[in-house]
């Protein structure tokens, strides 16, 4: 079955500090979920310019106590690993993330851009689609995506929060012009 979420923000700063604020956004004392993010590959494509990035984040385990008696809930952390590609000249960065925790039985799989606004070339367009699906845990499927699925879109909002206010913090009040 599996569960979607899409959002879509648009944050009245410019493209590379959008940018340069989500790659320092974790950890962060406002999301207490996520313990450590770590760039372990790094490489820049000298003809075209694009930055190639993995990271891996760790997170609590945020699955609720009383699931966590299934012993394949029953682990201490959660490993995502998340993709990018930014191409500063196109003011354009593609994000691909999933999870590394369970992957026999859960997938859950993040795509997200951010790009120059139509609207405005001061602004950064932010669109992410995330889906998760669950297999292998019988009648317990259903309930792991429903919490699965409010998880992810408290957490998008809340990531959404948390760059706005280090964006205000780094760079001062949007442009709203």
């Amino acid at each position: 079955m599996g569960v979607t979420v899409d959002v879509h923000q648009v944050f009245q700063y410019p493209f590379e500090q959008v940018v340069a604020c989500f790659l320092r956004k974790y950890p962060n004392p406002m999301d207490n979920n996520v313990i450590a993010v770590k760039t372990v590959e790094e490489k820049k494509d000298e003809s075209t310019g694009l930055i190639y990035r993995k990271r891996i984040a760790i997170c609590q385990n945020v699955v609720p106590e009383i699931l966590r008696k299934v012993s394949i809930l029953k682990v201490p952390d959660i490993r995502l690993e998340e993709e990018s590609w930014l191409s500063l000249q196109k003011r354009n960065m593609a994000i691909r993330s999933h999870c590394l925790t369970w992957t026999q039985y859960a997938s859950m799989r993040e795509e997200s851009v951010f790009r120059e606004s139509v609207e405005n070339p001061n602004w950064t367009e932010f669109i992410q689609r995330g889906r998760i699906s669950i297999t292998g845990a019988g009648f317990l499927n259903c309930i792991l995506e429903t919490f699965a699925s409010a998880f992810l879109r408290q957490g998008a909002q809340k990531g959404i929060r948390i760059m706005e206010m280090l964006l205000k913090e780094q760079c001062g009040a949007p442009l709203v012009e």
